[in-house]
């Protein structure tokens, strides 16, 4: 289907010599729009020759009173343009330049004021002027004239610029010339000799000044040390009693705290035995109570021994209690001194008592186990339950006696020894702290004296050292002059035999000073003028701007291409042409409805093959433009092409991509897509960066620009015209290839709904009997 309508679409192009004419047109056209565009900007910059600057020179010049040399400026740039030819310079007066730019017979005008020259003098006074030149510049008459015209008032601005530096180097070194002459004079010599005989005497002067202050410093320094000496003998008195005092008011701290633990203990002691001793009497009387109830209630005995049992296992946190109370008493006895003896005593005797208390402890949970194990052999066993009856009442015995053991043990021995030892290291604190104060008092009044003994002292030291210093330094900076000022007599008198290795290097360095001096002037001054020189290295040269522009207007005259194709060829097959396609005559049968793309689907012909057979004729027609216009560049005007069949190939993708997106606009949408192409268009000059650098255009184009063909294309073509970086060439194909995606993807399947939409629009269209 697709190669039949082809066929037949070839046939109506080619049937007449106007269709065949229309067909070369549609080819032609679009390389020739490139062409002229090309051509026309092949080398701008270098025929600036005849664009018009005035130039004129009201210069009055400048007079020095110093130097009788009269400077003129203005007349130096009027010589130096007179053999420049980058621009058609005419010179004229100020008035008739003036009138030229604003009447556009001139493109631009400068004009050289008065006091130019007087005040570029001004350098050399204190009242420094900024000396300008008077740009006139007509910017209506040519977008491009003016960045031109600036670029000769700038080479203007440059030469005046190295003039001036050139004139000042050059009085410089002849001034330095004199010098030096006159140096070399008997004068200079018998000068320089009375000035280093004088410069030697303040020198030997400054430096025996020094040398006196410096040892008064140092006998002061000798002072300072004995004051020092003393000062931290005072202060390891001061430093020992401090730490003495520290340690007593722990150890104090210490005895307080044993107090008050034998207390809290003391208090803990008697309330817990109490208590527990009060508990073994009561269990012993529920005891006999729940035994004797045995033959009559069984149950209920079990019943009361079984809450016996766990009242006496809930007691056994009073133990606790006691055994934490003793174990603080034994920190705070811990905190006493080593060398105390009452210490490990007391210690040995808590410990004692802390291993009666576990006892008694132990003695309350058999107890416990007891009483739970008769809760359960009442019910069983009538002997068996009296024997457990005498058994827990003599546990009951041996627990209230290992709880009076351990109140006597306390109260016979732990207590009185700890209310002695608290006594005791109470009494000496107090007495020790006493005699530590008054010794802290003396030493810290010492400690004054001598502090501000050693402070004056280290004071008036270090104001000898900055005299000394200060003194030194003067002495070198007089023997340093005397030594530059011998050697330059040396080498002023030409003695270079005899000396040493400083005077050879001293000499080096006035030979080179007589050299600079006695050298060419004019080639020094030109050098200080314009000390660097720029050396251009071209990556990836371009040959020159009409190349450089050729891949912009070829790609650009691609798309008008394939604008012109849908605007001249038919985008839709006629029910006619479908017939002959299918075979079936010169019309389609009744049944196949109104005109329009996929009516014909029932016998075979698709909507895509609609699509791409009327396509194949618009895609040869864009490949011969393709093909025109890049060998027309490359053969024709001469563009630079190092790659010439990669040159070609981007024509024929460029080609192939914007034929199917205009195509397909065309096709999905009618004139409508015709007139977003040509939004396209013009939105791709203005974006693509084929002229300014898309960094420069604003952040608009800049967002848009990566989804755009120009630009991929413009940078493939300029990839296969100058060279590649890396795969550079391959992947701006592929990102142009990708643009084929999105337009067969609406050509095929998006433009179905919108078909019915667009026939109604264009019948509409058709009633206005005007579009």
């Amino acid at each position: 289907m697709i190669w039949g309508i082809f066929k037949r679409d070839m046939c109506h192009a080619t049937r007449n010599v106007i269709a065949v004419i229309v067909s070369m047109g549609l080819v032609v056209v679009p390389a020739l729009y490139a062409w002229f565009n090309i051509a026309a900007s092949w080398d701008p910059y270098g025929n600036t020759k005849a664009l018009k600057v005035a130039v004129a020179n009201n210069d009055k010049g400048y007079k020095s009173d110093l130097i009788p040399v009269r400077v003129n400026v203005g007349e130096t740039i009027i010589s130096t343009l007179h053999a420049n030819d980058q621009l058609d310079w005419q010179f004229v007066k100020s008035d008739k330049a003036i009138d030229g730019v604003k009447s556009g017979e001139y493109y631009a005008a400068i004009v050289i004021p008065k006091g130019f020259s007087a005040d570029m003098m001004t350098l050399f006074s204190p009242d420094i002027k900024h000396a300008q030149l008077k740009y006139y510049l007509n910017e209506k008459i040519n977008p491009i004239a003016p960045h031109i015209t600036d670029q000769g008032a700038t080479t203007v601005v440059n030469t005046i610029d190295k003039t001036f530096a050139k004139t000042i180097a050059q009085v410089g070194l002849d001034l330095a010339s004199s010098i030096l002459h006159y140096s070399q004079s008997p004068q200079m010599a018998e000068y320089m000799r009375n000035l280093n005989g004088n410069l030697t005497t303040m020198a030997d002067t400054l430096s025996g000044a020094s040398q006196q202050v410096t040892s008064y410093s140092q006998l002061l320094g000798s002072a300072n040390d004995i004051v020092d000496s003393t000062g931290k003998l005072l202060a390891s008195a001061t430093k020992a009693g401090k730490q003495a005092q520290n340690a007593l008011k722990q150890g104090k701290s210490g005895a307080t705290s044993l107090t008050s633990a034998g207390a809290n203990v003391t208090s803990s002691v008697n309330t817990a035995l109490d208590q527990v001793s009060g508990a073994f009497d009561q269990v012993a009387a529920k005891v006999n109570k729940a035994f004797d109830a045995i033959g009559k209630d069984s149950d209920t005995a079990a019943s009361q021994l079984a809450t016996l049992s766990e009242q006496i296992s809930s007691g056994e946190s009073l133990y606790d209690t006691y055994i934490t109370s003793l174990n603080h008493m034994r920190e705070s006895v811990e905190q006493l001194p080593d060398s105390d003896s009452a210490k490990q005593a007391l210690l040995e005797a808590i410990d004692r008592e802390i291993t009666l208390l576990e006892a008694a402890k132990g003695d309350s949970q058999k107890l416990a186990q007891q009483l739970k194990d008769a809760s359960t052999q009442v019910t069983q066993d009538t002997a068996a339950a009296e024997r457990s009856r005498k058994e827990i009442l003599n546990r009951i015995t041996s627990a209230k006696q290992s709880i009076s053991n351990v109140r006597d043990d306390y109260a016979t021995n732990v207590k009185p020894k700890i209310d002695a030892l608290a006594s005791t290291v109470s009494t000496l604190i107090s007495q020790t702290d006493s005699m530590i104060t008054q010794l802290s008092g003396t030493a810290d009044g010492l400690d004054d004296v001598t502090g501000d003994v050693g402070t004056n002292v280290t004071s008036i030291r270090s104001t000898l050292g900055a005299i000394a210093k200060k003194l030194d330094s003067s002495a070198a900076t007089v023997k340093e002059l005397i030594t530059k000022l011998e050697t330059g007599g040396n080498a002023g008198d030409g003695n270079s035999d005899g000396g040493d290795g400083d005077n050879d290097a001293d000499s080096g360095e006035s030979d080179e000073l007589r050299a600079l001096a006695t050298a060419n002037a004019s080639t020094l001054s030109t050098l200080i003028s314009a000390p660097v020189a720029l050396h251009r290295v071209s990556v990836y040269p371009i040959a020159n701007y009409g190349s450089a522009m050729a891949p912009f207007y070829t790609i650009l005259s691609i798309w008008v291409g394939a604008i012109i194709l849908c605007a001249m060829l038919k985008v839709t097959i006629s029910d006619r042409e479908k017939a002959h396609v299918l075979g079936l005559g010169d019309t389609l049968p009744r049944i196949a409805g109104p005109s329009g793309p996929g009516n014909a689907s029932r016998w075979g012909l698709r909507l895509d093959h609609e699509y791409f057979g009327r396509y194949a004729i618009f895609a040869l027609l864009a490949l011969l433009q393709g093909t025109l216009v890049c060998l027309g560049d490359t053969y024709f005007l001469g563009v630079q092409a190092n790659h010439a069949l990669q040159f070609l190939a981007v024509g024929w993708l460029a080609a192939l991509v914007f034929s199917n997106i205009v195509y397909t606009l065309t096709v999905s949408f009618g004139d409508i897509g015709k007139a977003v192409a040509v939004v396209l268009l013009v939105m791709q000059v203005a974006g693509s960066g084929g002229t300014f650098p898309i960094e420069t255009l604003p952040k608009f184009f800049q967002m848009l620009y990566p989804f755009l063909p120009f630009p991929h294309a413009i940078d493939a073509m300029h990839a296969a015209m100058a060279g590649s970086y890396g795969n550079e060439y391959l992947l701006d194909m592929v990102y142009l290839a990708l643009f084929l995606i999105p337009s067969l993807l609406l050509g095929l399947m998006l433009r179905k709904p919108v078909i019915r939409l667009n026939n109604w629009v264009s019948r509409n269209l058709e009633s206005t009997k005007v579009m």
